[in-house]
C-alpha cells in the first residue's frame, strides 16, 4: 500500500482548520453547500481509505494466510497488522457515532412533529419555554413550524415575524439536510467537527439573511436575535433561531452591515482540496486493486 492511502485520513484537518473562516465572511449559501460537499467527499474518502486499510488484515486469515508461507510466491507486503486492526477500530467507533446521530435526529424530529395538529403549518404550543423551531416534513406530512407561547410573550409583533421568517427560510432551503450530511460526515471523521459547527453557523446565517429581506429591515432582524439570544441564556435553552452563545454576537454584527455580497473566489480552496481527496482515494484504490490481485 502507498502512502497515498493514508493522505484522506489527514486532509480533513486543513478543511476543519478554514472552515471558520470560511464561514466568516460572503453570502452564507453558497459557503454552506460547499463546505457540505467537501465535508461529505472527505468523510468518504477517508472512511474507504480506513476499509481498505482494515481489509489488509485478511492476509492473516486462511486461505490467504497460507499463501504467504508458500514456497514459490512472493506476494506484496500489506500494512502492519496493528494499523489494519486500529482501522478497523475506528470504522466501528465511526459507524457507532453515526447510528446514535441518526436516530438523536430521527427520535427528534418525530417528538416535535407529535405536537399539535400535523396539518397545521405553525403550530403554537402553550409551554414557557421560549423556542421556535422548524420541523422538517416527512414523505406525507410537510413541514411545519413550532413555536412556544414563551417566546412569543418575549417579542413584538414585528420580532415575531422575523422568528416566522427565520424558521420558513430553514424548510425552504431544507437546511435540515445540510446539517444532518455534514454531522454524519463529522461521526465518520471527528476531524470534521469545526466543519459541522461551521455549517450549522452557516444556515442560521442563511436563513437570518432570509429573515432580513423578507421583512425589509436588517436592523430589526438583528435586534430579534439579540433578544433571542437573550430568551434562551436565560432560559438555558438554544432553540430560539439556532442561538449558541458567541455565535449570535457573530451574527448580529453581520445584520448591523449590508447585505453581503458573493465572495465565490474564497471557496476555490476547499474546492480544490476536495479535488486532491478524490484523487488521493483514486489512487489508493489503485495501489488496493493492485494488492488483491497479487493475493487472489
Amino acid at each position: 500500500m502507498t502512502v497515498a492511502v493514508y493522505l484522506p485520513l489527514l486532509l480533513a484537518l486543513p478543511l476543519a482548520l478554514g472552515a471558520r473562516r470560511i464561514a466568516a465572511r460572503g453570502t452564507p449559501g453558497p459557503a454552506a453547500w460547499t463546505l457540505v460537499t467537501i465535508a461529505a467527499v472527505a468523510a468518504l474518502a477517508s472512511t474507504w481509505s480506513l476499509t481498505m486499510l482494515a481489509l489488509t488484515a485478511l492476509d492473516d486469515l486462511p486461505p490467504l494466510a497460507a499463501l504467504d508461507n508458500h514456497p514459490t510466491l512472493e506476494l506484496p507486503e500489506p500494512v502492519p497488522g496493528p494499523v489494519a486492526l486500529i482501522a478497523g477500530l475506528l470504522l466501528v467507533a465511526g459507524g457507532v457515532r453515526l447510528v446514535i446521530d441518526a436516530r438523536r435526529r430521527i427520535t427528534t424530529n418525530r417528538r416535535l412533529r407529535e405536537v399539535g395538529d400535523p396539518d397545521q403549518e405553525l403550530v403554537i404550543a402553550d409551554w414557557t419555554t421560549p423556542m421556535a423551531v422548524a420541523v422538517p416534513g416527512t414523505a406525507h406530512t410537510p413541514g411545519r413550524l413550532l413555536v412556544t407561547t414563551g417566546i412569543l410573550q418575549l417579542l413584538s409583533a414585528p420580532e415575531r415575524e422575523v422568528v416566522l421568517a427565520h424558521e420558513r427560510a430553514h424548510l425552504a432551503h431544507r437546511h435540515h439536510r445540510l446539517t444532518a450530511t455534514v454531522a454524519a460526515a463529522a461521526a465518520m471523521n471527528p476531524l470534521l467537527i469545526p466543519v459541522r459547527r461551521a455549517v450549522e453557523f452557516l444556515v442560521e446565517r442563511w436563513a437570518d439573511e432570509d429573515a432580513a429581506a423578507d421583512v425589509g429591515d436588517r436592523g430589526l432582524a438583528a435586534t430579534t436575535v439579540a433578544r433571542a439570544a437573550l430568551a434562551s441564556s436565560g432560559a438555558g435553552s438554544g432553540t430560539v433561531l439556532g442561538i449558541d452563545g458567541g455565535a449570535a454576537v457573530q451574527r448580529v454584527r453581520a445584520l448591523s452591515q449590508p447585505t453581503p455580497a458573493p465572495m465565490l473566489r474564497r471557496l476555490a480552496a476547499p474546492i480544490l482540496l476536495g479535488a486532491a481527496i478524490v484523487a488521493l482515494a483514486g489512487a489508493a484504490t489503485e495501489a488496493f486493486v493492485d494488492l488483491a490481485h497479487a493475493w487472489l
